[in-house]
């Protein structure tokens, strides 16, 4: 099966970049540091990290930062270098990550450095990359992490009351702070020390909870900021969306368009930074597919660094994986798969990279091109260093604007880049790139011989751990599962039952959140749950009483801890009522029946989901599906070294494991508003697998494993979609002496494709040179198409890892004279093997 092509130009992990060749990378970083020496402060030789109002200075040199968000404990190790290695192929020079807190210190005092953790190890091969590092401390990182990054055991604490002026939380948060900072001192990883991080960064959106705490929200901020300048790192620290940071802390922007919304540091003598500029949507269970075009990703870039901006981070440059149960409430185990990595890239930062000495040394003006048009020119004085964008407003409709003599069409809501003020080398509609959809592929290998086995667990009954009223689950748990048994007993009489056979109780169970399953005298009577939105719900079922004693259980489960808002830690869930209704003696209030509690499920203390585990249960073949039920299978390792998923259709609800490690929630019948899953595949790490591999499911509601299979995952279906108005790359250009120079003679537009990895073109599916729509994966034929197209394309690419067709390469017969006056658009799609 294909997704169609995503508009974000995005890369699963196993290729190699699309957009160019290594040839052309390093070229590319050969140009850069040639221009380097354009940004150089005075003739400054010196080592460590200031900044002025318009950049950060680093080692005595002015950079404009393009920054990727990956996070370290949202992949495997094995994963970091190719990942860091994309994003530098992609144009980042800098990686941005949180710092976990519970995932280093889950209990009190026990340290966690180790695998997916190992954070030294992660900005070492950032540094061994030559690229910068961003490290966002917190330690509340929120990040849509199981309980904002702060660890079970804090809540826990007499007295406390998170991320304000409280001193409980205060000597928590200073202790790992100082003790992160220290780290990485003694790795020599901070800039002064001749490491790579250039930044850090304490708290995070403390301004949207700060009014909450009143006057304990503002020296909080306060006490927050001089911790971080105590620690003497000896980088300037940052607060992202806190208009009052406390100087010389600096304020940066987070959001979809900060070159608008950003009201601004908060000193003029502070650079305009913007940490997180969001490249699509998180997803929670029960969302749609969210998408942000690349497009408006590239407007929104141009805008912020027209406007003074001099750095960019995007927020996710790779997402990931929230393997485990690392997610935060509702989240889906997938992260910002829409990202330019997705789960499994490229942003062009090359025009703004030819714009740095007028950015750098220009002054800016802005000047009225028409009732919706702007320029805003960067002119350095003196000199010809000039650099202007060309802003077009309007939402609707494409404008043509005199600008220096020139007429030039700036298309709907975009902006044109001028790095010499005279030539456009970019537009932010008019993105010339190469595209590609995913491919799930069905593996041979891993689904020969796939057999199920089943192991279905028994409601208890009469537990002990009693109370007179069920517990609050967050308590009860204490973040070391997801899930809780409640149970209790009742006897009736024959004159307490419903006289009419068509007449049954009803149970009703209103609880704070998450879910419930629920069970009457072992028989499975059906499951509800909340939502991200509203957490509480009421489950209302009618069940089968009998005479006597009758056994009631409820599984209550956690689908993650909150991660936002204040006062975090008076946050609660699970049962609060539990009545019967419909009965002779009228509705039965059971809250204080008293209910006896069992922390985790039988299979989880038991390890089914593991080798050694699942031999202390008799397996049996499966049935047609039943609640509360582990699955058991082998699978060989899938053929060759693309990156694997496991497709759950025809699942509920519940938690896969691979040789005895999660991958994460599943939630299949949780439903969008389009009435699909919002995630059907999940991601397994090469890492985790072996020439044979055991697979568990544990299955909560009715689901039936029958259709469950293992796919590996491509993008060697890619596209490229290039008009006769499109501008030439910007690769095509350099700047010389602060002169804007082409490469080569030819920069007619032109497709360009190229395979990832070692693999060629082996099939034109798609050429239309014409007026075609549509988007790689899902390209159609429009009103008028060279009816030569394919057979060119064919001839210019067939057989080879990369090919260039020129538009002009392409001609219409006479038949097609009604299509000469469009203006022309060819749209390619190939397939590589």
């Amino acid at each position: 099966m294909v997704e169609p092509r995503r508009l974000l130009l995005i890369f699963f992990l196993s290729t190699l970049l699309i957009a160019y060749s290594n040839a052309n990378v390093e070229e590319i970083q050969k140009d850069t540091e040639e221009e380097d020496e354009e940004g150089k402060v005075g003739g400054q030789k010196a080592q460590g990290v200031t900044y002025d109002a318009r950049s950060l200075i680093i080692n005595g040199k002015r950079e404009l930062l393009f920054s990727g968000a990956i996070h370290y404990p949202r992949s495997t190790p094995d994963m970091w270098p190719d990942l860091i290695k994309k994003a530098k192929q992609g144009g980042i020079n800098t990686i941005e990550t949180y710092v976990f807190w519970n995932g280093h210190e889950p209990v009190e005092g026990q340290y966690n450095f180790e695998g997916e953790f190992d954070l030294v190890k992660f900005i070492k091969l950032i540094h061994e990359h030559k690229l910068y590092a961003v490290v966002r401390v917190g330690p509340f990182i929120q990040a849509e992490w199981n309980h904002g990054g702060l660890p079970y055991w804090l809540r826990e604490v007499p007295g406390i009351i998170f991320r304000s002026d409280n001193e409980p939380f205060k000597k928590h948060m200073k202790r790992f702070v100082t003790m992160i900072v220290d780290k990485l001192k003694q790795e020599k990883l901070f800039a002064p020390q001749g490491g790579p991080i250039i930044l850090a960064q304490i708290e995070n959106e403390y301004n949207t909870i700060q009014r909450a705490f009143r006057e304990k929200g503002d020296s909080y901020v306060q006490w927050a900021g001089k911790l971080a300048l105590s620690l003497n790192a000896n980088v300037p620290w940052i607060m992202c969306k806190q208009r009052d940071a406390p100087d010389p802390i600096i304020n940066t922007c987070n959001g979809r368009h900060c070159g608008d919304t950003f009201y601004g540091p908060n000193k003029r003598n502070k650079p305009a930074l913007w940490t997180e500029n969001w490249t699509a949507q998180y997803r929670v269970f029960g969302d749609p597919p969210s998408q942000r075009s690349a497009e408006d990703l590239a407007y929104s870039v141009a805008r912020f660094f027209s406007k003074n901006g001099s750095m960019v981070n995007y927020y996710m440059y790779y997402g990931g994986t929230n393997f485990g149960r690392t997610s935060a409430s509702f989240t889906t185990t997938r992260y910002y798969d829409e990202g330019p990595l997705d789960e499994f890239g490229r942003i062009k930062n090359m025009a703004l990279s030819l714009c740095k000495r007028a950015l750098f040394w220009g002054v800016p003006t802005t000047l009225k091109l028409g009732p919706d048009q702007q320029a805003i020119v960067w002119q350095q004085p003196g000199t010809s260093a000039c650099a202007a964008f060309l802003a077009n407003n309007n939402t609707r409709l494409a404008q043509h604007v005199n600008f220096r003599g020139q007429d030039i069409r700036l298309p709907a809501r975009s902006i044109s880049v001028l790095p010499d003020c005279k030539t456009v080398v970019f537009n932010t509609q008019l993105v010339t790139t190469q595209h590609n959809s995913r491919n799930f592929v069905r593996s041979e290998i891993a689904n020969k011989n796939f057999n199920w086995e089943m192991y279905r667990e028994v409601p208890p009954v009469g537990l002990g751990f009693k109370f007179d009223l069920p517990r609050e689950l967050f308590h009860l748990t204490k973040d070391t599962t997801d899930y809780a048994w409640y149970t209790t007993s009742l006897k009736l009489g024959r004159r307490d039952l419903p006289m009419k056979k068509n007449v049954r109780p009803v149970l009703r169970v209103a609880s704070l959140g998450h879910g419930i399953h629920a069970y009457v005298n072992g028989e499975y009577a059906g499951s509800a749950h909340g939502s991200k939105v509203e957490k509480s719900f009421v489950f209302q079922r009618a069940v089968s009483l009998k005479e006597g004693e009758n056994h009631i259980a409820l599984l209550g489960y956690l689908v993650g801890l909150p991660d936002s808002g204040a006062y975090m830690e008076k946050r609660f869930a699970g049962p609060r009522s539990i009545t019967i209704l419909g009965l002779n003696t009228g509705t039965l209030d059971i809250s204080q029946n008293g209910w006896g509690h069992q922390v985790g499920i039988d299979g989880e203390k038991k390890k089914l989901f593991t080798e050694e585990g699942s031999k202390s249960v008799q397996w049996t073949k499966p049935d047609q599906g039943g609640p509360l039920t582990w699955y058991k299978g082998y699978f060989d390792a899938p053929e060759g070294d693309n990156p694997v998923a496991i497709v759950m259709t025809g699942m509920g609800k519940g938690m896969v494991w691979i040789n005895g490690r999660s991958i994460g929630r599943y939630w299949n019948n949780y439903l969008s508003p389009l009435k699909k899953p919002t995630q059907s595949e999940y991601h397994i790490p090469r890492a985790y697998l072996k020439p044979k591999n055991l697979i568990v499911l544990l299955e909560e509601e009715e689901g039936n494993p029958k259709d469950v299979h293992i796919v590996t995952v491509n993008r060697d279906t890619i596209c490229s979609a290039v008009s006769e108005i499109h501008p030439p790359s910007p690769r095509l250009f350099e700047t010389k002496n602060g002169s804007l120079q082409p490469k080569v003679n030819d920069l007619k537009p032109r497709a360009e494709l190229l395979c990832p990895g070692k693999k060629q073109i082996v099939a034109v599916e798609f050429a239309s040179y014409g007026d075609p729509f549509g988007a790689c994966g899902a390209y159609f034929i429009g009103n008028c198409t060279a009816p030569e197209s394919k057979q060119v394309v064919e001839k210019y690419c067939l057989g080879k890892p990369s090919c260039q067709i020129p538009l002009d390469s392409i001609h219409f017969s006479d038949q097609n004279d009604a299509c000469t006056h469009l203006r022309k658009t060819l749209a390619v799609q190939v397939k590589c093997a």
